[in-house]
């Protein structure tokens, strides 16, 4: 996957300038692909150069203008080739995972604490993608309400599921990790000391 897929996600909804691209991406896709906005405006300038969207300035008062960007059919067919495509695995590059392999060269009770702040974000990641979930659910997140207005509302109910699934997934790796976590702390319970090796 690449940024200029999810990008072209968020503008499937409707067209949109730069600003509220980035606003609307934070609050939908940066939950599952997150991008700085340092990346996205050059990101646009790339796709458009590309033919896979097309930016209209806007006038906005008497002096300033914006750019409002907007998917083409090229576009469309790009982001649909991308969904239809299984992906391939990717490499792990977890540093959390790095750190609990290395956890013999330090104290027990250090590497308790670090588990211990691990399980407190895993539980509070769980439930904000709980949280984000439901509202998909009961369709009031700000993307789904544009994406749903020029849908079959025969389809509505369908896409929040699919869509809220997505967060069912998070908040069910969000929990597993946190329970691994509690039995790494269970590990660490009968050591003293770190190993010397």
């Amino acid at each position: 996957m690449s940024l200029q897929h999810a990008l072209l996600g968020v503008l499937e909804a409707r067209p949109m300038s730069g600003y509220d691209l980035v606003q609307f991406f934070d609050g939908s896709s940066g939950y599952v692909w997150a991008a700085p906005q340092s990346q996205i405006y050059p990101t646009l300038r790339r796709m458009e150069q590309a033919g896979l969207i097309v930016g209209d300035d806007e006038q906005r008062g008497p002096r300033l203008t914006r750019t409002v960007y907007s998917v083409t059919e090229e576009g469309l067919v790009e982001l649909r080739n991308w969904l239809s495509t299984p992906g391939k695995p990717q490499p792990i590059r977890d540093s959390f995972l790095l750190q609990a392999l290395n956890f013999d060269m330090i104290e027990p009770e250090q590497a308790h604490e670090v588990l211990e702040q691990f399980i407190r974000e895993q539980e509070a990641a769980a439930e904000e993608a709980e949280g984000h979930r439901d509202r998909l659910l009961r369709q009031e997140t700000p993307l789904l309400v544009e994406r749903l207005a020029h849908r079959d509302p025969a389809e509505h109910d369908y896409i929040a599921q699919i869509k809220a699934h997505v967060f069912d997934g998070l908040a069910a790796v969000a929990r597993t990790r946190a329970e691994w976590a509690r039995e790494g702390q269970g590990l660490l319970a009968g050591r003293k000391a770190p190993l010397n090796n």
